[in-house]
């Protein structure tokens, strides 16, 4: 009697495949008397053993293989690559461990912010109209005053705007320009107020000079290379951070995006990044800092020389709300970056920055307008203009 027996090599495919083991077909004795071969494997829903053994069959790989293939799984937050998620995108913690306080907090920042918005909006255009307020000292508090408006832009819409949706994202391109103009901002407010520090020495202890030295030109060119330096700084820190990918996790401990809390989530090692970031924050807010210092030390040196006590009250008068915003400024600043690991506390670190990018911008026009009698009696003059012109 004449034998043939079924291969095998679909089986041994589907188990070296992963995929489900089909039942191994029973051997077929086929007779002469009986049907031939192939009718028999048709009828019971097999392929013949050509057709198995065809090197035309499973030519492409399986559809379950492709699905667990690790350069083929993605989520929309995330990628896998290397067996590491790395991230697409990040998510601001913010205040939303007070969930039944973010309309409170919404209320509060939002009219902070308008009054803020007022303030600055308000010492530009004063500075703008009147002309006993062109002088240098007057037009670096004008670009004090606008570079503030801009710092505030960068980071309070954005956080009022989680405040009232449950969306906390913010995709890695939006993070880095965010960063990138909140440092650039905040690095030429110090070269600023060393600029205006510089200025107030020339006044007090080279008057006759003043307008040689702080020419217009000359104030040009130190205002382009404040903020040239400024964002220079920015530029090299926000490259640095985000010269790497971001895996393990996609939460910033923060309400925007800071340099500690987005460097934690570095995939590389970012200990050499952040001694380099800390030596350049040093060298940003100690060296300006300590030029102020020396300013105002040279100046009250000058000071107390003046014979009358009339003289040196208006001397000071001149540097005292210049000196507050500067102690509040670099107060703050120190605070947050003049420490090897900033993100110790994410709680206090969220407080200190609701300061300095809430209450420190809304401190320089009240400071400004209530300490300065030369902007006070500047504001009542285009006031009692504008009531003039609207009769």
């Amino acid at each position: 009697m004449q034998q043939d027996t079924l291969g095998h090599g679909e089986y041994e495919f589907g188990a070296l495949a992963g995929l489900e083991k089909p039942p191994r077909p029973p051997q077929l004795t086929v007779g002469p008397e009986q049907q031939p071969a192939q009718s028999i494997l048709t009828d019971c829903g097999m392929k013949s053993s050509l057709q198995a053994r065809s090197p035309l069959k499973h030519k492409q790989p399986p559809a379950r293989l492709l699905a667990l293939s690790p350069g083929t799984t993605t989520t929309p937050k995330k990628q896998w690559e290397n067996a590491t998620w790395l991230v697409t995108e990040f998510v601001l913690v913010g205040f939303s461990n007070l969930p039944n306080l973010r309309t409170t907090l919404f209320t509060l920042f939002f009219l902070v912010y308008l009054v803020t918005l007022s303030g600055n909006v308000t010492i530009i255009t004063i500075i703008s109209v009147d002309q006993t307020l062109h002088t240098p000292m007057y037009c670096f508090l004008a670009v004090l005053s606008l570079s503030e408006t801009c710092y505030t832009l960068v980071t309070i819409p954005n956080m009022l705007a989680h405040l009232l949706t449950e969306s906390q994202a913010i995709s890695i391109a939006g993070c880095r320009a965010q960063m990138f103009f909140f440092l650039g901002l905040g690095c030429s407010h110090c070269f600023l107020l060393t600029l205006m520090g510089y200025d107030r020495y020339v006044a007090i202890c080279s008057p006759l000079r003043y307008l040689v030295i702080m020419r217009p030109t000359v104030c040009l060119c130190l205002g382009a290379l404040v903020f040239c330096g400024g964002f220079s700084v920015a530029l090299i820190e926000t490259s640095m951070i985000f010269s790497s990918a971001f895996c393990s996790s996609n939460r910033v401990e923060h309400f925007f995006c800071d340099i500690a809390p987005v460097l934690k989530l570095s995939c590389a090692e970012s200990a050499g990044k952040a001694l380099a970031i800390f030596f350049l924050s040093v060298l940003v807010v100690l060296v300006s800092f300590v030029l102020i210092l020396l300013s105002y030390a040279l100046i009250v040196a000058a000071i107390v020389t003046i014979p009358s006590a009339a003289g040196r009250r208006k001397a000071f008068s001149t540097c005292a709300a210049h000196l507050t915003v500067v102690i509040v400024h670099f107060g703050c600043a120190s605070i947050i970056y003049l420490r090897p690991e900033s993100g110790a506390n994410p709680d206090q670190d969220r407080l200190v920055a609701v300061f300095y990018t809430v209450v420190t911008p809304l401190l320089n026009p009240v400071v400004y307008t209530l300490r300065n009698k030369e902007v006070r009696v500047a504001l009542r003059r285009t006031l009692a203009r504008s009531r003039g012109v609207f009769k």
